[in-house]
């Protein structure tokens, strides 16, 4: 009964976490500060205490992981029963000692602050914000001193904590967090530690569960695993979509293609950085075709080909529709003309649908549709205007650079009359030159344009290794030639494997040799992959969709290496999941772009929180692969000897995976909690990735309770069970970043 009793209280929170995060998505309802949440919490904490004391369980790697659930659990109530936090306003000059909270009380602090000064540091040259700062002077009984409060930087003074939240307007007032919490967080942290070492005790533990998987692999005869393991395969065959071909009509002008390439080479503002107009040309031409060139035409010559032969280029179909309902009922082709949507005596043709999408809330299919094809002309009639080419920057004597536009209004006081004129007129001069045939002289106005650029840029340039890296990373597509060579040698693979084993002959050594090449130089490419993104960043790739993606794919194929003497069927495995989250990169929403880091982020605990978090989500999906296909395996041949055998054999490897995948996901999930702490004084805010990632962890720890669920022991209910389970990774990192949103939400 007590058993029982658990299992449905353990189903009904995570059942309730879920529907949680619907509801607050759809009303803004919050479930999780009802009292009847926290009483549910506390009711499964005390039953799952008492069973677990029933159980009389003795060794200590197990007792330290569930005692620290409890100290964490303890410590959350502690901070939700004790724990106080609200806000500071103050503008430049003023003091006080007073704190309000979310209700509008005021409570005394321990001191008195005095804001000094609120400071923005910018990347140089952009106006990307690095950091805030607010500088304060700190007076208690010991005196006046300094304090400099900043995004990752806390000040701690007399139990009490002050986060940068905000500022105003115009930078001369600050917002900070204040948050006293002197019970719940060293009980909270007490329980992280505890956590931590049992995690990783649950694997070295001589008498552990996963310890005893480890000797039952040793154990294993490796080439009749490998054998069996090569039958349980079924060769999954996917039907490539037809393409829709088409050949652009290339009847606009375009400048020489080393001319483009040349204008390519300047440097501009764009995204938040400073880089060469040749990512700004790819990026564009993307989000028009859908593609990185335009038929033989270079993503630089689509670029100044709108720049130099705007009225040509609006006749060329260039203007990619997906298919939606927009398409459907205006009849529209698959490639439009930009001035297809401007019509003589009627003007922007879309521009009702994007003022009802807008101003009147209608967010259905044709409306989205109709913002998606507005977001693409507008970007082609900014270029036309020129705003987005801020080629030249300016940098006065002891100030910082700054880059304009050549149609840009300059104030007269910052920038002298000789640098005004040259902004407003070297555009003017390329366009005589370009319009005569005069592309030797293009080049020469461009050698001085790059000649001004060194000249004014200052500290806002990139160093020439950075170029390098950015111009190496612009110049080859990764992501598109290794997910279409992992993918295939996935399938060669799967189908190598498959032919010895139907064969019964001996595997053939120099392909399997061939094979492992082939998986290190493609590990080896996405690693030269990453280490581009990272120089030209600046930062760690792991900030958004695009590049956890492709960091999930570097697991898979790390994994991969590391393991595959041991499996051999993982080389088979590792390239199509690999190849998969490389397509799911390249053919998804996510956007590719190498951007700047939000100052929050830019803390080195977000760079363990999500690489420890997506190397759990590796090795998930590789349980996720060995269970679908055990389970294939079965509904075709159910009741074979070599089915059973197989299933059997997978979940043991399946097992290899889950163990230190739980102890990764939980050493990310709170490692996030505890930056989260630093960063805004919060370590738990029940946003809906924080909600799902609790989940995922909850639902995959019951796979590994063997003892109080004997149906894990069925090869066949286990696999049933973590391929199911795989539905909340899905949900965790897609569904939360397209449906459900949030604090962590990225795409």
């Amino acid at each position: 009964m007590l058993k029982k009793s658990l299992t449905l209280l353990y189903i009904v929170v995570v059942a309730v976490m879920a529907i949680a995060t619907f509801v607050e998505h759809a009303t803004g309802t919050r479930l999780y500060d009802a009292w009847w949440f926290t009483a549910l919490w506390a009711l499964l904490a005390a039953v799952a205490i008492v069973y677990f004391l029933k159980r009389r369980v003795r060794r200590l790697s197990v007792v330290a992981l569930h005692l620290s659930f409890v100290l964490i659990l303890l410590g959350a109530l502690l901070t939700h029963l004790t724990a106080r936090s609200g806000a500071i306003h103050l503008r430049a000059g003023d003091a006080t000692s007073q704190y309000a909270t979310i209700d509008g009380r005021l409570h005394p602090l321990p001191f008195s602050l005095r804001l000094d000064s609120f400071v923005v540091r910018y990347h140089e040259g952009t106006t990307t914000a690095a950091d805030y700062e607010s500088h304060l002077s700190l007076t208690d009984d010991e005196g006046t001193r300094p304090l400099v409060v900043s995004m990752n930087q806390i000040g701690t003074s007399h139990s009490v904590r002050l986060y940068q939240s905000s500022f105003d307007d115009d930078g001369r007032g600050t917002v900070l967090s204040v948050n006293r919490d002197p019970w719940g967080i060293p009980v909270t942290y007490a329980g992280y530690a505890l956590l931590f070492i049992s995690l990783v005790w649950m694997l070295i533990d001589p008498r552990g569960q996963y310890r005893q998987v480890l000797r039952a692999v040793r154990t294993a005869n490796g080439e009749q695993s490998g054998s069996r393991l090569a039958k349980a395969l079924v060769l999954f065959i996917f039907l490539s979509p037809l393409t829709s071909h088409f050949s652009p009509l290339n009847a606009a002008p375009v400048l020489p293609k080393e001319t483009a390439d040349h204008f390519g080479q300047l440097l501009m503002l764009y995204n938040g950085r400073i880089c060469p107009v040749e990512t700004y040309a790819l990026d564009f031409t993307k989000k028009l075709y859908g593609k990185r060139h335009y038929g033989d035409l270079t993503a630089c010559q689509v670029l100044t080909g709108f720049i130099f032969y705007g009225d040509e280029w609006s006749e060329e179909p260039i203007l990619r529709l997906k298919s939606g309902e927009l398409k459907d009922a205006r009849q529209l082709p698959d490639y439009c003309t930009v001035n297809h949507f401007f019509r003589p005596g009627v003007g922007y043709v879309l521009g009702p649908y994007v003022q009802e999408y807008y101003q009147g809330g209608q967010h259905d299919g044709f409306h989205k549709q109709v913002a998606k094809v507005d977001d693409q002309l507008m970007m082609v009639m900014d270029l036309r205007q020129g705003t987005p080419l801020k080629l030249f920057p300016y940098t006065p004597t002891g100030g910082a650079t700054r880059w304009y536009s050549p149609t840009e209004r300059i104030d007269t006081l910052l920038v002298p009359a000789e640098q005004r004129q040259y902004i407003s007129e070297i555009f003017t001069l390329l366009y005589q030159e370009v319009l005569q045939g005069n592309f030797g002289q293009v080049d020469e106005y461009l050698s001085l344009m790059q000649k001004h650029q060194q000249e004014q840029g200052a500290r806002s340039l990139p160093s020439a290794r950075v170029l390098w890296a950015e111009r190496v990373y612009n110049a080859v597509p990764f992501a598109t030639i290794l997910f279409m060579l992992n993918l295939t040698m996935g399938f060669l693979a799967l189908a190598f494997f498959i032919w010895i084993a139907v064969s019964q002959r001996k595997a053939a050594g120099w392909i399997a040799r061939l094979m492992y090449a082939v998986c290190c130089l493609s590990f080896a490419a996405l690693t030269f992959c990453e280490a581009l993104r990272w120089t030209i960043s600046g930062n760690i790739p792991m900030s958004n969709g695009y590049e956890t993606m492709l960091l999930m794919a570097w697991f898979i194929l790390l994994i991969t290496l590391l393991l595959y003497r041991r499996f051999r069927i993982l080389l088979c495995f590792g390239f199509l999941l690999s190849g998969f989250f490389l397509l799911v990169s390249h053919i998804s929403q996510m956007d590719p772009q190498i951007g700047r880091l939000m100052p929050v982020l830019r803390s080195p605990l977000l760079t363990l929180h999500v690489s420890i978090i997506m190397m759990s989500f590796a090795l998930l999906s590789l349980t996720f692969i060995c269970g679908l296909t055990a389970l294939v395996l079965h509904l075709s041949t159910p009741r074979s000897p070599l089915s059973v055998r197989s299933t059997t054999s997978l979940a043991l490897l399946s097992r290899v995976f889950l163990y230190p995948a739980l102890t990764t996901l939980g050493l990310g999930i709170f490692i996030g909690a505890i930056w989260a702490n630093i960063s805004w004084g919060t370590y738990w805010s029940w946003d809906p990735k924080e909600v799902w990632a609790l989940i995922t962890f909850m639902v995959y720890a019951v796979a590994v309770h063997e003892r109080s669920f004997p149906l894990f022991r069925r090869p066949l209910a286990y696999h049933l069970y973590v391929t199911l389970a795989f539905l909340t990774i899905l949900m965790t990192y897609f569904g939360v970043n397209y449906f459900l949103g949030g604090m962590h939400s990225y795409a």
